[in-house]
């Protein structure tokens, strides 16, 4: 019985351990998070109700975009501050602020982890009312039709169709604009190669040099306002080829198939640099 009761106490002592370093760890992450965050008004969720929450969550992802830098360091912190939260979340210790700080950097982290990965991390320690926030940021001009592309149940949509482009260019924060035109020509690129691998590895390099150049942006770059525009209409621009290229067999007056098999001739031609005929 002795044994049991100081093996019981030796566990009880280490998780206590572990919930006060759980408790350093999200305040030391909420203070980077302020700093990184100090020039963001953040009144309209703290202050505000319904679409005013909702309007500075969205802006906040925008924020947080600004550079593909200040992304990955976002997105780290708020990954450690969930990590030791979900420690130490029942302690009495944290201030209803500092709550709803956390919830503030998880709901945007959220958003932003949609964008770039096409679904949303596990948001069960958000209040339920953070949790419709967002949700409904998430919908923003019907794009949540874009997530579920891929999908079993979203099989018969067609991702070359017009309206979904034009519900995402209706989007006015440019960054989130771009993440999820990204979204969608890469799902199309991968639609393409299951009939054209050639074309498809063509497009998919294509795709690579816009990204890596937006990825590497700066924030002095980005206050000339073009310079989103450029990196959006370049990737519009693309998404327009690769339509034009899913149905050019038609005008060989080939099929998919012999289309496919043309384009491995040509890449071989090219790159052992001989001549075939081309009728």
């Amino acid at each position: 019985m002795n044994l049991a009761l100081k093996q019981y106490s030796a566990v009880d002592g280490q998780n206590f351990e572990d919930i006060e370093t759980s408790i350093v760890v999200v305040k030391d992450q909420l203070d980077l998070l302020a700093k990184l965050f100090h020039e963001f008004d953040a009144s309209g969720y703290f202050s505000g109700v319904g679409i005013k929450q909702l309007e500075c969550l969205n802006n906040g992802a925008e924020y947080v975009q600004l550079t593909k830098n200040i992304e990955t360091r976002f997105m780290n912190i708020v990954k450690r501050l969930k990590a030791a939260y979900n420690i130490c979340c029942g302690s009495e210790t944290f201030t209803d602020i500092q709550k709803d700080c956390i919830h503030f950097y998880l709901a945007i982290r959220s958003i932003v982890f949609k964008l770039t990965k096409g679904n949303a991390p596990d948001t069960s320690q958000m209040n339920a009312k953070v949790r419709e926030l967002i949700k409904e940021a998430l919908k923003s001009d019907g794009v949540e039709e874009i997530f579920k592309l891929g999908e079993d149940t979203q099989k018969e949509i067609d991702i070359f169709d017009e309206a979904y482009l034009a519900k995402i260019e209706k989007i006015k924060l440019p960054n989130t604009k771009i993440k999820l035109l990204k979204q969608l020509l890469l799902k199309a690129i991968d639609e393409l190669k299951k009939t054209n691998k050639i074309q498809g590895i063509d497009f998919s390099e294509k795709f690579k040099s816009i990204v890596d150049k937006y990825n590497e942006r700066k924030e002095s770059d980005i206050l000339q306002s073009n310079v989103l525009e450029d990196f959006t209409n370049e990737i519009i621009d693309l998404y327009h080829e690769l339509r034009k290229e899913k149905n050019t067999f038609q005008d060989l007056g080939i099929d998919l198939e012999e289309k496919a098999f043309y384009d491995i001739l040509k890449a071989i031609a090219h790159k052992y640099d001989f001549n075939y005929p081309r009728e």
